[in-house]
């Protein structure tokens, strides 16, 4: 039996400014701000060298992280929830 996809995985959030300065304006689905934000931090070369699970933040990603410099991929998940409603 095939799984159904999650109605409300799928829904369109509306993004804050700050985020939408990295993955453009929104709303899109959660999913589609994951995909953009990977494609800002690989462009921009912002996944740590040595520890990949760990992204350095730029500017700009600084102010969707609330200021850390240095992120997990996995609290990076929490942090970026905060900017979607």
């Amino acid at each position: 039996m095939a799984r159904k996809p999650n109605a409300a995985f799928m829904k369109p959030m509306n993004v804050s400014s700050d985020l939408a300065a990295v993955v453009g304006q929104g709303p899109m689905p959660r999913s589609e701000v994951v995909k953009k934000l990977w494609v800002y931090i690989k462009a921009k070369g912002l996944q740590d060298k040595v520890n990949k699970r760990n992204i350095n933040a730029d500017e700009a990603l600084k102010k969707v992280f609330g200021g850390k410099a240095t992120v997990s991929m996995f609290e990076m998940a929490k942090l970026v929830s905060k900017h979607l409603s």
